[in-house]
């Protein structure tokens, strides 16, 4: 019905998930290489970019691959520098990155459902890694495209700028974990895993009594 797979690039070894369909090919996030990386499985083309969240690591190739494949883009804001961390990571290592500004072409700020792909999907938005982070669950194929919010054994960081644990764990318990336990989820970094293991024995969720 589906067939899944991923990239993992740029300095932060972030995941990006192509998602293809019988009448599309969905994009997951746009780290840096993801665009070269999608042209070499031509003669895919992109028809949705969908950004988790816009720290860096995540929208480095996102001008790219709108570019390359004309294709629009989803994401929780507008494309904002201040959703990023451009200015931290200059700050910390002394060199310099840019984002190249892209458009966003639909804002899902307020929306809970949305339909990229010819599928219907929900809108999670789960803050506390950023003030932006969704996660886009489709419940007939189980799966979740989770970002930075929940890993395999952990969580989102949050202490960048904007961030909360205690949102984001209270994001999480009440947004993730009353999906179905062998609801499988695509994260922003590592490994990909399911709602019922991280339940049971992701570290960060067990002290909530959840």
């Amino acid at each position: 019905m589906f067939r899944l797979s991923f990239f993992t690039g740029g300095i932060a070894q972030t995941n990006g998930w192509l998602l293809e369909t019988d009448s599309a090919a969905v994009v997951f996030d746009a780290p840096e290489g993801m665009a070269d990386w999608l042209a070499s499985r031509d003669p895919v083309r992109a028809s949705a970019l969908v950004l988790t969240h816009q720290h860096f690591d995540h929208v480095l190739d996102a001008a790219r691959i709108r570019a390359a494949y004309g294709c629009p883009v989803f994401a929780f804001a507008p494309f904002s520098r201040d959703l990023t961390l451009e200015r931290l990571w200059g700050a910390v290592t002394g060199s310099s990155l840019a984002v190249e500004a892209f458009e966003v072409d639909e804002v899902l700020e307020g929306r809970d459902a949305v339909t990229i792909g010819g599928l219907d999907w929900q809108v999670l938005h789960i803050p506390g890694h950023s003030p932006d982070s969704i996660c886009l669950h489709q419940a007939a194929l189980r799966i979740v495209f989770g970002g930075d919010v929940l890993f395999l054994d952990g969580i989102g960081r949050t202490d960048f700028p904007g961030g909360s644990t205690e949102m984001l764990l209270s994001g999480i318990e009440a947004r993730l974990l009353n999906l179905p336990d062998d609801t499988r989820v695509f994260p922003g970094h590592g490994d990909a895993t399911t709602i019922g293991r991280e339940r049971l024995e992701n570290p960060f969720l067990q002290d909530g009594g959840w």
